[in-house]
């Protein structure tokens, strides 16, 4: 009881700060999942092989290295970034590389014929994709995607390293302070960890629901 009553505060402002990471964090990983996913499914080989190449140097490089990047070795080129501005791009930028895989593998697993039926009845590019190919695709991303996100959230301790104070940081400082009390400490750290992931699961799977209602499996 005593430990919680000393403990719970300072790992609640990190839980605050480590949520605020992972929701602006995800927005930007999906929104380049779709960008770059669609951009490597393009009929311009430059912009294929640009996507790639985006996808290659962040899949193929540490994170926690971009992180120090962003935020320590950008300044001596002119630009400074807060230590949230680097860990939310740098987050979105890593695992937007890794989303852009589910995205365009969802999109080619779609039936040609579906991509036939649709430019035969003659609709637009955007018509086609947003009607026909995105609805019969998004069930295939949900899964990946669940994982992906559990993922993110699983790297936002990384951004204690570069001066953040998420739950991972304030662990580490009250650490310092209470170190009696260093296993209940990370015990709790665990299971708001594991709570944070159990919700994002859940989301996941209703989402995962409701795109296939009126679906046969």
């Amino acid at each position: 009881m005593e430990a919680g009553i000393l403990l719970l505060p300072g790992l609640l402002r990190g839980l605050r700060v480590t949520l605020e990471v992972f929701v602006l964090g995800a927005m930007l990983a999906l929104g380049l999942s779709f960008a770059v996913g669609l951009l490597r499914l393009s009929r311009f080989p430059i912009v294929r092989t640009l996507a790639a190449a985006y996808v290659e140097f962040f899949r193929g490089t540490s994170l926690l290295i971009q992180l120090f990047w962003l935020y320590y070795a950008l300044p001596f080129f002119g630009v400074e970034l807060s230590a949230l501005a680097a860990g939310v791009l740098g987050l979105g930028l890593n695992y937007g590389a890794y989303g852009s895989e589910v995205v365009r593998s969802a999109i080619r697993s779609v039936p040609k014929g579906q991509w036939e039926a649709a430019i035969a009845l003659n609709l637009s590019p955007l018509v086609r994709f947003r009607r026909v190919i995105l609805p019969q695709a998004w069930p295939l991303m949900l899964p990946p995607f669940g994982n992906l996100l559990i993922e993110l959230l699983k790297g936002t301790s990384l951004v204690s390293m570069i001066t953040l104070g998420d739950m991972t940081f304030q662990a580490m400082s009250l650490r310092t302070t209470y170190a009696r009390y260093e296993v209940p400490l990370f015990l709790l750290l665990l299971v708001l960890y594991f709570l944070i992931a159990t919700a994002t699961s859940a989301i996941v799977r209703r989402l995962e629901r409701r795109a296939r209602v009126g679906r046969s499996a």
